[in-house]
């Protein structure tokens, strides 16, 4: 049935509902939407490398590359993404009001694409981290940075999907990746990927080009992480297990009759050969639910177990083998 507008005020006829009901609506998003912008975009810096170089006849191109990044501390540390700045000679970072500041590489860690850059200068505004863990799908997500070397543009939409996936640069596969629709362009990697209340949720990694509405970030649980260990050590030793994984929901039967204290495991999908880690016993599809005696329920969870004592030591790993708990026996390798 069509409808048709008989008053000023949007009332259609047909039961239709009234437009202007839906002003309000769309008042709240916009203004959450400028509200982040505001609290967010004075930490957000245009990172600029030269000397980059290219890596089909590792020759120095000495054009000018760009990404974005974000500062996480008053004292000048800056999150960005490691292929932003991995090879570049020469850093520079520009912040929204104007000012710019020769940026040194503290550390990098090309496993999760997360590097960490110091400035120095002064009135430096910080953002502060979400816990990543409690993302949905579906809540806004909203993403500040340069594309194409257009500063501080803001995107919207929502969180697509969490615990993906993403094959980094090195080949390792970066695990608990959130999927989102808020636009990323080049240029916006390294930047934030933030909540309705101004917090980092995701680092900005990755667009699939050809596809629309398709684009990652790192979590922000494993970017804080990662963070502080490039800060205190330059690098990051962690232990290596060999697996690509993925987060599943448990059933409350399968909780109940192997008495799991979490309602979520890592369910393997891929199982590399061993080499430098011992990891033979897991087989596709099972799913991790404890290390060395500890609940597993997310990859975050894991990623925070394999520390660097655990290289080249023998570990047990509880899994679900057709719905039965049981332990196998694992010795993590130095994750390179």
């Amino acid at each position: 049935m069509i409808a048709f507008i008989d008053s000023p005020t949007g009332t259609t006829q047909g039961g239709a509902s009234v437009l202007q009901n839906d002003a309000p609506l769309l008042d709240a998003y916009s203004q959450t939407v400028v509200n982040v912008a505001k609290k967010v975009s004075n930490s957000v810096v245009q990172i600029k490398v030269s000397g980059k170089k290219d890596p089909r006849n590792r020759q120095p191109n000495e054009g000018q590359g760009s990404g974005s990044g974000f500062v996480i501390s008053s004292d000048g540390f800056v999150i960005t993404n490691n292929h932003v700045v991995a090879g570049a000679t020469k850093i520079s970072a520009l912040l929204q009001d104007g000012r710019e500041f020769e940026a040194q590489v503290i550390g990098r860690d090309p496993a999760t694409d997360i590097a960490v850059l110091k400035i120095y200068g002064d009135a430096l505004k910080a953002v502060s981290f979400g816990d990543s863990k409690n993302l949905q799908v579906g809540q806004i997500a909203i993403a500040i940075g340069n594309p194409y070397g257009f500063q501080y543009t803001v995107t919207a939409g929502v969180i697509s999907a969490l615990g993906r996936s993403l094959r980094s640069e090195g080949g390792r596969l970066i695990d608990d990746v959130i999927q989102t629709d808020a636009s990323l362009n080049p240029g916006n990697s390294g930047g934030p990927l933030v909540n309705s209340h101004g917090e980092v949720i995701g680092v900005n990694t990755a667009v699939i080009l050809p596809a629309q509405g398709l684009c990652f970030a790192v979590s922000s649980n494993i970017a804080a992480q990662v963070a502080g260990q490039l800060i205190m050590k330059g690098r990051v030793r962690r232990g290596y297990l060999g697996i690509g994984g993925q987060l599943i929901n448990l059933t409350d039967r399968i909780m109940q009759y192997n008495q799991l204290q979490t309602k979520t495991g890592i369910y393997i999908v891929s199982v590399e050969a061993d080499g430098v880690a011992y990891n033979s016993e897991f087989q596709t599809g099972d799913i991790i639910v404890g290390f060395e005696g500890k609940p597993v329920s997310s990859v975050d969870d894991l990623h925070k177990l394999l520390i660097e004592d655990t290289i080249g030591r023998r570990s047990q790993v509880t899994i679900l083998r057709n719905n039965l708990a049981k332990k196998i026996t694992v010795i993590p390798g130095e994750l390179k």
